[in-house]
């Protein structure tokens, strides 16, 4: 009986250090986020988004795009740029391609001159950094 608990007991620290060893090289290690904080920030996000005021449209998709690029580098994910860092985190994405174009829209608000985004690509792109953020475990 003494050497059936023993047993037990090293097999449940052998596979303990198995995972352990396992999250370590495939570099996916768990972080627990301030899912509150996330909370409340993503509702100013989208609380933020006012149909009928063109002015709020970039301004939710860009504080959208900072939320999850503060959620990234959270996890410790690497990356000079936000781009970068959602390289290395991309098959952490449910839907890869709706986050992707949600910062290519980012990025063409903050760089080209005169670029004006309706309610509708707003709107769509939130949805792809929100479903990001739930994805990462932030929200």
């Amino acid at each position: 009986m003494w050497s059936s608990a023993v047993f037990l007991v090293i097999a449940i620290v052998a596979v303990g250090l198995l995972m352990l060893v396992a999250m370590t090289l495939t570099g996916k290690r768990s972080h627990t986020f301030n899912v509150e904080e996330y909370q409340t920030k993503w509702l100013q996000i989208e609380n933020g988004l006012v149909r009928d005021d063109p002015r709020t449209y970039s301004m939710a998709v860009l504080n959208a795009d900072k939320l999850l690029d503060k959620a990234l580098s959270e996890m410790g994910v690497s990356g000079k740029t936000m781009g970068e860092r959602m390289k290395k985190a991309n098959d952490r994405f449910e839907n890869p391609n709706a986050v992707w174009g949600a910062h290519k829209l980012r990025n063409q608000i903050a760089h080209e001159n005169d670029f004006d985004i309706d309610y509708s690509q707003a709107s769509h792109a939130l949805a792809g950094f929100k479903q990001a953020l739930k994805n990462l475990g932030a929200i």
